[in-house]
């Protein structure tokens, strides 16, 4: 069956910006279904308090508002970033992620959406497990045990799978998009931040041309 893998991270900016642009292309292409795979951009000894990367963040926030038009939030901006001491860590949104898909794999990319709202404009810090049971009771999934599953480390290795198929696609940066084929075959839709009418022009190219990015 033919997909679309949509690699991100809740953690990634660049993912942000995106997210009005893939939610409207899969609307748009409501026949090809979008598997949502977590990349883990920010694990092993990159994570750590977000004040030791804030100097970076401080200027690319604005490049991504100017060329996406999100807006990042106060809440996060000054609760968070400015104040510094939040652990940045992509594991957290990745397993909550996990969780969200067992129970409702249909919403997954409006989740992935919402999770990145809640980071960069509502400014939960991302080790929040009742924040992400929260949000994900709002688009139906159970909230009662969904911190509790967070913590099992069942779900923990469902995170871990889908850092691997990012690393299996060969996935260097967020977002990207990989679209499989119905003979299995994988090709290249996008590699980072891509305007809409960008991403439309590239689905044209690829339903014509057909050049494989990396079989699987």
């Amino acid at each position: 069956m033919e997909r679309l893998y949509y690699c991100y991270d809740a953690l990634c900016g660049w993912c942000y910006g995106f997210s009005p642009v893939i939610t409207e292309f899969a609307r748009r292409h409501g026949e090809v279904p979008v598997q949502v795979v977590s990349g883990g951009m920010i694990t092993g000894e990159r994570i750590g308090p977000i004040g030791e990367v804030a100097g970076y963040i401080k200027q690319a926030y604005k490049v991504v508002e100017d060329r996406c038009g999100v807006e990042f939030g106060q809440p996060f901006l000054q609760d968070i970033l400015e104040e510094g001491s939040a652990v940045f860590t992509s594991i957290p949104a990745a397993v909550a992620m996990a969780v969200f898909q067992e129970q409702q794999p249909e919403r997954a990319l409006e989740y992935a959406a919402v999770l990145q709202r809640a980071i960069y404009y509502d400014g939960i810090k991302p080790l929040d497990h009742a924040a992400y049971a929260k949000r994900a009771a709002a688009l139906g999934a159970d909230q009662t045990d969904f911190p509790d599953k967070m913590d099992d480390p069942a779900y923990l290795k469902k995170a871990e799978a889908d850092f691997s198929l990012s690393q299996r696609f060969g996935v260097t940066g967020f977002p990207t998009l990989v679209y499989e084929s119905v003979s299995g075959e994988l090709y290249a839709l996008a590699r980072g931040y891509l305007p809409l009418q960008n991403l439309e022009a590239n689905w044209q190219s690829l339903q014509s041309s057909m050049v494989p990015f990396r079989n699987a």
